[in-house]
């Protein structure tokens, strides 16, 4: 089982959830962050640190949410790994709350 990086992280991308995984399995693109399937040990340590709830387990995903499951690993396979926190956008808190957004992720 995998965690899975969902709709709400798009323009917010705090990048909290980062530095305490284990096996770097983040991948950051321009203005969200996925995780990479493959490489992700279910230690549920990323879960509590995001924000804004974006981080779920691929079970627990919600149904209109499920294209995020593909998207992580298709998007895994082509950003790059991500270890370090970085500065979320300036504009990150604008969009918390903000629904749907997935038409404004960038690849």
């Amino acid at each position: 089982m995998a965690f899975v990086v969902t709709e709400s992280c798009i323009r917010c991308k705090y990048m909290d959830c980062v530095e305490v995984c284990p096996v770097d399995c983040f991948h950051e693109g321009p203005n969200f962050l996925v995780i990479d399937p493959e490489e992700c040990i279910d230690c549920t340590l990323c879960e509590p640190e995001c924000p804004v709830d974006a981080i779920c387990s691929e079970e627990d995903v919600p149904g209109e949410q499920r294209e995020f499951l593909a998207l992580n690993a298709e998007l895994a396979r082509k950003w790059p790994t991500i270890t370090r926190r970085g500065e979320p956008p300036p504009d990150a808190d604008q969009w918390q709350d903000i629904r749907p957004k997935r038409h404004l992720l960038e690849r």
